[in-house]
């Protein structure tokens, strides 16, 4: 079952396993060095997933200036090529179109998951950038 809260309804072995999850994903697994923890962090919508105790799915999603936009999307390692990512996705624009009908959806994603997110219908903006190290594109998706 999916979960969804917002910074202040988390429990701390939630928080403590989002950052965990995070971490080992996209500072360890990825050996970039950069801000992890933002402030964004505080007033996005967390949505998630466990297995057996164990955090397997993250995304955040959040207002930003005339859109909506999400990010941090990870699964586990141990669970990729599941259908986990997919079932995330299918969640985190569910609550966008429940919540935030008719919004237009940017996201900043890394370059090598565009395919990924064209699967969704997402269209990609512009030339490729680098943010935090690491090659992005801009996407967007009108709800």
């Amino acid at each position: 079952m999916w979960e969804i809260k917002k910074f202040k309804e988390l429990s701390t072995k939630e928080l403590f396993d989002i950052y965990k999850l995070r971490q080992k994903v996209f500072v360890l697994e990825q050996t970039r060095l950069y801000k992890e923890v933002d402030d964004i962090d505080l007033e996005a919508f967390h949505i998630f997933k466990y297995l057996d105790d164990e955090l397997v799915a993250y995304a955040r999603v959040f207002k930003e200036d005339d859109h909506i936009s999400f990010g941090r999307v990870v699964t586990d390692n141990s669970h990729r090529g599941s259908g986990l990512g997919k079932s995330l996705m299918h969640e985190v624009l569910g609550f966008i179109k429940r919540n935030f009908p008719g919004s237009r959806i940017e996201i900043e994603a890394q370059s090598y998951v565009q395919e990924f997110y064209e699967k969704f219908n997402f269209t990609r903006v512009g030339d490729e950038f680098l943010f935090n190290t690491t090659p992005h594109v801009k996407m967007i998706l009108q709800m």
